[in-house]
């Protein structure tokens, strides 16, 4: 590992936006009293994020009544009691910066545990954090971290972090976690409040967690249109105990999904009621909330600065041209998409890299999501687009040899290809997308990790396999996807990624991923049957922390008169409430979801499994809430899901609550030509219709 220079630290400090403090290595007693601890004066606690061999980025937040400044003392120490303090420096916080503190402490060492706290002139701290640094990138001990998104406080409950912190405090060093990847929707910008919902969000309540001052009302909820709207949903969250004791004791490496802007925006667009508006403004502004909020090594566009983000001047402007990568070009959304740079590699020993990349920033308009799409639709197959129209919408004008139909079939229709003239979608846009490849291919760690705040793995559906006479015939030609909105159907990009990796002969790929509320664990493939199935990886999404999935969602929406009901959700004879046979519908096929209406034995329901439909998939829980937690050694990948109970309410037990299951995937480290295989074991609890 190379020797950071002092004058090197703190110029990169400088570049995060953070107050630089170097370690020593003469070690002296604090002189603050222990006594002095006010949590009420730090009410959103301490966080430490982005860990290196020799530093992290330390953080809090302290708001003062009057002035618009002050200053705050930072002590790292290598225990608990402050004993053996090594670094303490004196830091900027701001009213301009809504009172939060970033320091970058250096010249640690590596993979030890400090721990830190802030001092006021009054000479109150705040609570003490633990944190620890990245191990040298040639330490050859395995690796353990967690992986978990989507957090609703509005209404749900994050007991999951609990869970977390419960079972790592009585795991041995060894086996403790080195950071948490938080994968995006850290806050969910679009807020009910009790009396515009009074009936709840399914069988959830709705807290009263946040009022905009200057907000905008969308139907029935909110969303922020400031930065000091976007501040006081942050606040709000970081008020959850079970979140803010996981900052205290875990470093995080946080990276933004949608609902830290907003909820279907793409780009600095956003769009509400079948409307898409430029919101150029609101990009920044929720740029900086995240950037003010989150320890993280991001690039803001301001340059070198120690106490504020600087946000660049942007005025909301229609966004009519767009490049081949469907960029738009219109200068303020250039700037806003500037002001804040969030992918990033990150070296964690010698079996992990890291490589953290943007999916909303830069991506291209989802051809899903327009109006001229829903002609592809019927509420005979909910959910169900064909999968032939599918890849057609994606590769735009370079389907079929550039050779795209003008009409799609479906059915007895000819629906207009609306996408013929059109390029193919992006998620990754062309620079980040050359970034991200160039990472893979010059990686040396054993395991290079896609950190990818959204799903990569299909969704199919065989609807040509039901039954005459139960409902109408399939009106595509052969398999059903859902619209996923990410690289499950974004076919071009995904394929060029895959095609990458074995073009280059690159082993321990695994990607993991959030956003689709649910757990997945799979492999990585460019195509299925009946096209040829050749993964280059493994590939994984964890369930949500709290915000509802879509179990939830149909349990409380689905109609109980539909024909294909039991294809979602089944009540077998003896069953006393239903199934989530959606499960059973993506990973087996409409025959094994049949039979298990009708038996309500799952063992002889995947009898049925229809084999071609999702050889890439090993489990699938598509109302699963909890954590995932990775082990990365020199020859295996260990993925592990903890599933916890539907998060209405906060548990009051010391461990979060009970599991509903624990399940672990483990992959040998396959070599060059090989194909990645995936061992399944339940080690606790019943996964039910997952497997």
């Amino acid at each position: 590992m190379s020797q950071v220079t002092r004058r090197d630290f703190i110029a990169a400090a400088a570049a995060l936006g953070a107050t630089p403090v170097w370690a020593g290595t003469k070690r002296a007693r604090s002189q603050v009293p222990p006594s002095n601890e006010r949590r009420d004066l730090y009410p959103e606690g301490v966080a430490s994020g982005d860990p290196q061999p020799d530093s992290v980025l330390l953080w809090t937040r302290r708001p003062f009544d009057t002035g618009t400044d002050s200053r705050l003392i930072v002590e790292i120490a290598e225990d608990d009691a402050f004993k053996q303090v090594i670094a303490s420096t004196s830091a900027t916080v701001s009213a301009a910066a809504d009172w939060t503190c970033r320091v970058l402490a250096g010249n640690l060492k590596p993979a030890t545990v400090y721990w830190y706290r802030f001092t006021d002139d009054t000479g109150f701290t705040s609570r003490v954090g633990r944190t620890l640094t990245a191990p040298a990138p040639d330490d050859p001990r395995p690796v353990k971290f967690a992986f978990i998104s989507c957090q609703n406080a509005n209404d749900g409950a994050q007991n999951a972090y609990r869970r977390m912190i419960f079972e790592d405090e009585r795991a041995p060093e060894a086996d403790r976690l080195g950071f948490v990847l938080h994968l995006g929707d850290f806050i969910y910008e679009i807020v009910w409040y009790p009396e515009d919902r009074p009936q709840g969000m399914y069988d959830r309540r709705i807290r009263d967690l946040v009022r905009y001052a200057h907000g905008e009302k969308v139907e029935d909820f909110h969303i922020p249109t400031t930065v000091d709207d976007y501040r006081a949903v942050y606040r709000a969250y970081l008020h959850d105990p079970d979140l803010q004791d996981a900052r205290a004791r875990f470093p995080f490496v946080p990276m933004w999904d949608n609902h830290e802007f907003s909820w279907q925006g793409w780009q600095s667009l956003q769009v509400f009621d079948g409307t898409t508006r430029p919101q150029q403004t609101r990009k920044v502004a929720a740029m900086q909330a995240w950037f003010e909020f989150q320890p993280a090594r991001v690039r803001k566009a301001s340059g070198p600065g120690l106490d504020r983000f600087d946000p660049p001047k942007v005025v909301n402007a229609p966004i009519v041209k767009f490049d081949a990568q469907g960029l738009g070009q219109e200068p303020n959304n250039l700037t806003a998409l500037g002001s804040l740079t969030g992918y990033r590699a990150m070296r964690w020993g010698r079996h992990v890299e890291l490589i953290i990349t943007d999916q909303r920033s830069y991506r291209s308009e989802d051809p899903t999501t327009r109006a001229e799409a829903q002609d592809l639709t019927t509420k005979d197959f909910p959910e169900m687009l064909p999968q032939e129209a599918l890849e057609i919408l994606d590769a735009g004008r370079l389907y079929n040899g550039r050779k795209p139909p003008d009409t799609i079939p479906f059915g007895d229709k000819e629906i207009p290809n609306f996408r013929k003239n059109e390029p193919p979608q992006t998620i990754l846009g062309a620079t980040q997308k050359a970034w991200f490849l160039n990472r893979l291919k010059t990686s040396t760690a054993t395991w290079k990790v896609w950190g990818n705040t959204t799903g990569t793995l299909d969704h199919r559906v065989d609807p040509k396999n039901l039954p005459p006479g139960l409902t109408k015939p399939w009106p595509g030609a052969g398999f059903a996807g859902f619209s996923s909105g990410d690289h499950g159907n974004a076919y071009i990009e995904r394929a060029e990624i895959y095609s990458f990796v074995r073009g280059e002969g690159i082993t321990g790929f695994a990607t993991i991923a959030g956003d689709r509320h649910s757990f997945w664990a799979g492999l990585a493939a460019e195509t299925l049957p009946p096209k040829a199935f050749e993964p280059v990886g493994v590939a994984y999404i964890v369930g949500s922390i709290s915000a509802p999935g879509m179990v939830e969602a149909l349990e409380h929406k689905f109609p109980k008169d539909h024909p294909l009901r039991a294809l979602y959700l089944a009540q077998p004879p003896g069953a006393t409430k239903p199934r989530p046979t959606i499960n059973m519908l993506l990973r087996h096929g409409v025959r094994s979801c049949l039979e298990y209406q009708k038996s309500g034995d799952a063992d002889r329901a995947r009898i049925l499994s229809n084999k071609d439909l999702a050889p890439h998939l090993a489990f699938l829980d598509m109302g699963g809430h909890g954590y995932a937690t990775v082990r990365a050694s020199a020859d295996a990948w260990e993925c592990e899901f903890v599933c916890i109970p539907r998060p209405i309410e906060r548990s009051t037990r010391h461990d979060g609550g009970p599991l509903l299951y624990r399940v672990v995937h483990r992959t040998p480290l396959w070599e060059k030509g090989e194909r990645p295989e995936i061992e399944q074991r339940v080690v606790e609890g019943n996964p039910a219709l997952s497997l």
